[in-house]
């Protein structure tokens, strides 16, 4: 529930960097996190792979200004413009980010390195850079009707959880959101420098109706087990983690949204 999506780290603390807000290597070790290495490929007029730093400066020469995220599923190609080999790719991995004013789009493409500290995997990241076409993001709402969806999805989500007898507002699900919140606090880094306070407070509440889903798509915290009640939870919450996922878009592409704006 925790986990951000590596295409939103990069947008985040790309777009602080190219506002000046923060050091390249500041931008570039957010970005890692825990990764082991992160570079990028097929960079026009950059043979081979480069370092984050390099690559993000190459992109601002070649007129880049700001970074959108996309989050796609199938069915649905959240914060993708195309072309159809892009969109393919970003679908395959469920996100990407994509370049404004150089119509260039980066996806991960990640391999596991061994254990890192804690026993866990450390991944070795390469975005592939590729073309993209220049052409508003597809179903990315305002932060405003970002933050009135999310509203309404958190009142979606516990009707359904209690007319399913999912114990979504019950003691088992407060308490695992509570273990969602004290983690969050301990550690969790939101957006980054440059960003308005709103987009911060769609983003916090996006990740709370997206533990919400997950909490009721997992077996020890629902009230019903057949197969058919399962089908029909994960029915019913559909279009709440949709909602959750475009507001998330909608929070780290605010950045983008606001310089356009002005």
């Amino acid at each position: 529930m925790l986990d951000e999506p590596r295409s939103g780290r990069l947008t985040a603390w790309g777009n602080a960097l190219f506002a000046g807000l923060v050091p390249p290597d500041d931008a570039v070790s957010r970005i890692v996190d825990d990764d082991a290495v992160h570079r990028v490929a097929d960079l026009p007029d950059e043979p081979g792979e480069v370092g984050l730093s390099l690559a993000l400066g190459r992109l601002r020469a070649l007129g880049a200004y700001g970074l959108r995220l996309a989050l796609p599923a199938p069915g649905h190609p959240l914060g993708l413009s195309g072309p159809p080999e892009f969109n393919a790719r970003a679908l395959d991995v469920g996100e990407a980010v994509v370049a404004s004013g150089a119509a260039l789009g980066l996806v991960p493409e990640t391999a596991d390195r061994g254990s890192g500290e804690g026993g866990r995997g450390r991944a070795e990241v390469v975005w592939r850079c590729l073309p993209v076409r220049e052409a508003p993001p597809a179903d990315v709402p305002s932060l405003g009707e970002a933050e009135r969806e999310l509203a309404e999805a958190l009142r979606e989500a516990t009707e359904v959880l209690t007319r399913l007898d999912v114990a979504g507002s019950g003691p088992v699900a407060d308490a695992a959101l509570a273990a969602y919140r004290a983690r969050a606090e301990a550690g969790r880094r939101l957006l980054a420098p440059g960003y308005p306070p709103r987009a911060v407070r769609v983003l916090e509440l996006a990740q709370r109706v997206a533990a919400l889903v997950e909490i009721a798509h997992g077996s020890e915290h629902g009230g019903a087990v057949s197969a058919a009640a399962m089908a029909a939870r994960s029915q019913a919450l559909r279009p709440v983690e949709r909602t959750a996922r475009r507001a998330k878009v909608a929070a780290y592409n605010a950045y983008v949204e606001e310089r356009e704006r002005r």
